[in-house]
């Protein structure tokens, strides 16, 4: 006879409904139903209501997670600073880039305009991020003809219009791209 499985505490079913929700939203936004969750979860509809008191709330704590800096921020402090400059905003771009989509293609799933009230809180998750961006171009710092600040808000604000669907025109712009723009600008070289 095969044991039965132990089982889940109340957190760990939770964290299993939100991760089966996430996908769900992206396909289906706010009119994902609960039978939906429930078999992409594997569970009976009725144990979402065991830990979450209503769909709204699950759909809310799958944005807040969706929406959670912490996995980002750990991505920007692994940035290999062994790297050459541009490879290191390379992988900084390419990091913004993977949120941004992420954020954008939610956002427009839900119809949603702005983040959530809950989420304007975010300014300190924010300005760490920066902070770490910024310490990642510092040791290149006197091959600037900018500080490492101002250049952290370029790549920032390119990569951001360079990813967003409606400001780019659907013409998204690779890191390549982007990191080449900022560190060689586009007129070719001079004849001498």
């Amino acid at each position: 006879m095969t044991p039965r499985a132990r089982p889940m505490t109340p957190e760990d079913r939770r964290e299993a409904l939100v991760e089966a929700t996430l996908p769900l939203l992206l396909e289906h936004g706010r009119g994902v139903t609960t039978r939906q969750i429930a078999d992409a979860a594997g569970v009976a509809e009725g144990t979402i209501f065991r830990v979450f008191d209503a769909k709204d709330d699950l759909v809310a704590a799958a944005v807040d997670k969706a929406l959670d800096m912490k996995p980002f921020l750990a991505d920007l402090e692994a940035v290999d600073m062994d790297q050459p400059l541009r490879d290191r905003l390379t992988a900084l771009c390419t990091l913004l880039q993977e949120r941004f989509r992420g954020i954008f293609a939610l956002m427009t799933a839900m119809g949603m305009v702005g983040p959530p009230k809950a989420h304007r809180h975010m300014e300190e998750s924010r300005r760490r991020a920066e902070r770490v961006m910024v310490a990642v171009v510092e040791p290149d710092a006197g091959l600037l003809t900018c500080t490492p600040v101002q250049l952290v808000h370029m790549v920032r604000m390119l990569t951001f219009s360079g990813t967003h669907p409606h400001i780019s025109d659907g013409h998204v712009l690779t890191p390549d791209q982007i990191v080449g723009t900022l560190l060689d600008g586009v007129l070719g070289k001079e004849d001498s």
